[in-house]
């Protein structure tokens, strides 16, 4: 009874927030990652096409990055990643937060989830995005934790108190990903970036210190296997990093669905978004609304 009791309560906060938002008010996207450059590589595109559209976006790095080089760390790094970031959103027309807690340290704590949860109705989100919690480094996998945990509580008052509670429950997504257990991505949204790929690449290239310094290093490269003209190191990295990847058949039907009109075989670059259980469940006609691109 207290199960369909929840849902039907959703339910109610779903449609009234919907009929609600259903105006011209900009939308308002935050994305959240564990490092700065997360965001950027899963979500750079969509969120480029939001901003051109005149909506509102946010990253939002649970980390500053501080360990994540081989040759220089602490306050330094991590002064030097925020920095970065910003330049990166200044390109993406995105705003870009970055927190203090300490990279590969990041843990699911009642302190970590208060400020995501701040940060989400800080944002007032519509949409909120973040990482599976199955993934290589515990960060990322830690990050998802921390998403997930607050995706109801946002909506509860006497949960961080501190912070008025949104009058609705956003929409949470996940951002794509490669890894198959317990289950592999489901490709519930696709969408097309063709038009802001460039955007998109130049904004991660804009990390310079992951990706032309800790990246290659990582991958058993030599400092002098990395170019040093701007445009040579741009042009370096696309074949690298953000490659371009035949779409197998669940992003070819991803894509027919969402773009019935368009030739698959001519798209070159899409990002994929997967529904999770735990925020509002949109309709297509919702999906349509919240992803105003797919017009």
């Amino acid at each position: 009874m207290k199960n369909l009791t929840f849902i039907v309560l959703m339910a109610v906060i779903s449609f009234g927030s919907y009929a609600q938002e259903k105006t011209n008010k900009p939308l308002r996207i935050i994305a959240i990652g564990a490092h700065p450059d997360d965001c950027d590589a899963k979500f750079g595109g969509t969120a480029a096409l939001y901003a051109q559209l005149g909506h509102k976006v946010k990253f939002l790095a649970l980390t500053n990055g501080d360990a994540g080089h081989q040759n220089m760390g602490g306050g330094v790094l991590g002064k030097r990643r925020r920095e970065e970031a910003k330049k990166a959103g200044a390109i993406l027309g995105v705003e870009y937060d970055v927190l203090d807690n300490h990279d590969a340290e990041l843990i699911p704590t009642l302190n970590v989830r208060h400020q995501v949860i701040r940060k989400i109705r800080e944002w007032d989100a519509d949409i909120v995005l973040g990482l599976r919690p199955n993934d290589y480094h515990p960060d990322h996998r830690n990050a998802g934790i921390v998403v997930q945990d607050a995706a109801y509580l946002v909506i509860v008052p006497n949960v961080t108190p501190d912070t008025p509670p949104l009058k609705k429950n956003p929409i949470f997504l996940y951002m794509q990903d490669g890894f198959q257990k317990p289950y592999p991505f489901s490709k519930d949204i696709a969408i097309v970036i063709d038009d802001v790929m460039d955007k998109k690449q130049r904004a991660f290239a804009a990390h310079e210190s992951q990706v032309f310094e800790w990246m290659p290093w990582t991958m058993g490269m030599n400092e002098d296997d990395i170019p040093k003209g701007e445009q040579e190191r741009l042009d370096w990295m696309k074949k690298v990093y953000l490659k371009e990847k035949k779409l197998d058949k669940t992003g070819v039907d991803a894509l027919k669905r969402w773009y019935p009109k368009t030739d698959a075989s001519k798209v070159k670059n899409v990002e994929f978004f997967e529904i999770c259980e735990y925020g509002k469940q949109p309709t297509e006609e919702e999906i349509k609304y919240y992803f105003p691109m797919l017009k």
